[in-house]
């Protein structure tokens, strides 16, 4: 384990460049102490390991020293191949540099490591998108992509669901979700998520911009992923649910919706239970999500959702009926 956590050391070193004791400790999930230790003996077995001092200092190695992969664990060589799946990178222009990476890794491992890593590559494959769905193939992606890397401006204009903007626009990272293309963008120092694909112009100034200190793009995007879900569910309704109708609920809700339900355990004569529903904050679209469950569901709350319920079930009678008699 000490032989895996000195690896795991000097890895952390090559990658970050400069980096504290409580840095690596929290990595390698041992105390601070222990890393002295370990750094002592990196450094009484040859290794350049040096310590600068101070508030900035921390641990670096030597300018050109590297750490060979032989270190590297099956499960971990696996890892690096299911990292490198190819569309994504294709959608991003960089399959031709994937597969070459690939190629030059896989030369660098010990050869007992690279059938398993060939096993990896052989045997799992993402499909992105979700059923019945197809991955986005946005037009100014690559543009945006290069930008984001580059860390120059952009300047768009994007189709929103109210109105088409043109905005200045720091790209800050990309994020595909369910064969889509989001990015993190800030403009006005406030930092805002676009859909890739409505972006119907985009051209790369010639402008730098510096990123926001200690910006998280994985961050950034779960908690816009969780205010963007209240936004949309920020009602509840009252819903009285058959057998069937439970199922169906937990089948077809988003699983913001499914983790947020409450479905009380009484049942009347008929098996049928009450539920507390997140909703969307418009009778329409909450009348639209309800629906799904046809008739193994009745809204008891709030009022104007039951009514909008009654209204658009009505309607939809209606021209059935009409269809009929024709």
């Amino acid at each position: 384990m000490r032989a895996s956590r000195m690896l795991s050391i000097l890895t952390t070193l090559q990658a970050r460049g400069q980096v504290t004791a409580p840095e690596l400790a929290e990595v390698c999930e041992v105390s601070v102490r222990t890393i002295y230790r370990d750094i002592d003996a990196l450094a009484a077995s040859g290794v350049p390991v040096y310590a600068d001092r101070g508030a900035e200092g921390g641990y670096r190695l030597l300018d050109g020293y590297r750490v060979r992969l032989n270190g590297l664990s099956p499960s971990e060589a696996g890892a690096l191949f299911l990292a490198g799946l190819p569309g994504p990178a294709a959608a991003l222009g960089l399959d031709a540099a994937m597969i070459a990476a690939q190629n030059k890794l896989m030369a660098a491992l010990p050869a007992n490591l690279r059938e398993d890593a060939g096993r990896m590559q052989e045997r799992f494959h993402l499909d992105a998108p979700g059923w019945f769905g197809e991955a986005e193939q946005p037009k100014h992606l690559r543009t945006i992509a290069g930008a984001t890397l580059r860390e120059t401006f952009i300047r768009i204009r994007y189709q929103s669901w109210r109105a088409e903007k043109r905005r200045r626009v720091a790209p800050l990272g990309l994020v595909l979700k369910g064969g889509g293309w989001y990015l993190a963008g800030q403009v006005d120092g406030n930092v805002r998520t676009y859909r890739v694909a409505r972006v119907l112009d985009c051209t790369t100034l010639d402008e730098r911009f510096d990123r926001p200190t200690g910006f998280d793009l994985a961050a950034y995007w779960q908690d816009a992923t969780l205010r963007l879900e209240a936004e949309m569910h920020s009602d509840v309704a009252v819903v009285r649910l058959s057998p069937l109708g439970v199922k169906l609920l937990d089948a077809l809700s988003q699983p913001y919706v499914r983790t947020r339900t409450q479905i009380e355990e009484a049942k009347d004569a008929d098996g049928w239970r009450i539920a507390r529903v997140p909703t969307g904050k418009t009778s329409w679209h909450a009348a639209a999500e309800l629906l799904r469950l046809g008739a193994e569901a009745e809204v008891l709350e709030p009022a104007h959702l039951r009514e909008k319920m009654a209204e658009m079930t009505q309607a939809m009678a209606l021209r059935y009926r009409a269809a009929r008699k024709a």
